[in-house]
């Protein structure tokens, strides 16, 4: 059987391409990497497979119908949220999720409880004065002794009361469902949305985008918290309305935020929120270290072999329906 044409698409930083597991998928696949954006579907053309990082290109019905022989995605991360799954399904490629991807776990947490530190020490803006010449002090905040309120208490928002709890801090939680169960084994109490906002010092997201998450940080809920909190978005950026939460900044209705993701990316250079001094902005790299890219293609190599031998579990399986039987 001739091995499959796989199309690795943007790898910019050459991460995926230097994966120890690269070596297992060439020999599972005859493997191109593109190191840049998909500037003509064109090049889709003779591909089996696709290796799709993340939400970098959308894959929608006019991507689809400029592969006529893709038969499969193995798309890295746990959703597809940049995927039209009926455009795939009409086509039968069956798309592959990375759900067993463990490192966004420890990494994601890791950004936003730097965003805690920066914000609370205000590390940005004396870096800024020191690389100008400057000597000047600044009485920050510490972390320790204050209320850290996790909207999210999942895969992410648990490790983030892990390692809050770690610095001395208070954890408070709340999730979509409304429940409110006993604290669990890390003592966080979960409380109503209006109750965590107006007892938190921060603020941090960790919940996945639905139509209940879109836009629920809006200015109702902005005006709720206290005017000396922090609010913290490591998760989706139309979680956040960034209109609202600009004029919250300069009305000094909070005192700072610190965000890697945004309702539009990249982030226009002309939004307001890249000149405040009290924000600290990251490109959604929340989840972009070396560990978390070479995990991506160990799975990929995976999904790829056991597709192959018609083992492809139906649980990593976006659209399983149009699975084949034979290869």
């Amino acid at each position: 059987m001739n091995k499959p044409k796989l199309l690795v698409m943007d790898d910019y930083e050459g991460e995926l391409a230097q994966s120890p597991a690269m070596r297992r998928l060439r020999q599972l696949a005859d493997v191109t990497i593109l190191g840049h954006p998909i500037d003509d579907f064109n090049i889709l053309k003779g591909f089996q497979v696709i290796l799709a990082l993340r939400e970098r290109t959308k894959l929608n019905a006019p991507f689809f119908e400029a592969c006529p022989n893709l038969e499969l995605v193995l798309q890295t991360g746990g959703h597809a949220y940049h995927i039209d799954q009926a455009a795939a399904t009409q086509r039968g490629i069956v798309v592959a999720l990375g759900r067993r991807v463990s490192k966004p776990t420890v990494v994601v947490p890791e950004l936003a409880l730097g965003f805690m530190l920066g914000l609370a020490r205000q590390i940005y803006p004396l870096t800024m004065a020191m690389s100008k010449g400057e000597w000047r002090g600044s009485i920050g905040g510490s972390l320790s002794g204050r209320t850290l309120g996790i909207l999210g208490y999942g895969r992410h928002g648990r490790p983030v009361a892990r390692l809050a709890e770690a610095f001395g801090m208070k954890v408070i939680a709340w999730d979509r469902t409304g429940s409110y169960p006993k604290p669990d084994e890390f003592g966080a109490p979960r409380l109503p949305l209006d109750d965590l906002l107006a007892e938190s010092d921060i603020v941090s997201i960790h919940l996945r985008l639905s139509d209940e998450s879109r836009g629920l940080m809006n200015r109702e809920n902005l005006w709720k918290m206290k005017p000396t909190a922090l609010l913290i978005n490591t998760s989706r950026g139309a979680i956040i309305d960034e209109t609202a939460l600009i004029d919250a900044l300069c009305e000094k209705q909070i005192a700072g935020a610190g965000l890697d993701v945004f309702a539009v990316e990249p982030l226009p250079a002309s939004s307001p929120l890249r000149r405040m001094p009290n924000v600290l902005l990251t490109p959604h790299v929340g989840w972009q270290v070396r560990d978390v890219f070479h995990e991506f293609v160990e799975i990929a190599a995976d999904q790829l072999d056991a597709w192959l031998k018609n083992e492809l579990p139906k649980s990593d399986v976006l659209n399983p329906d149009v699975m084949q039987s034979d290869k």
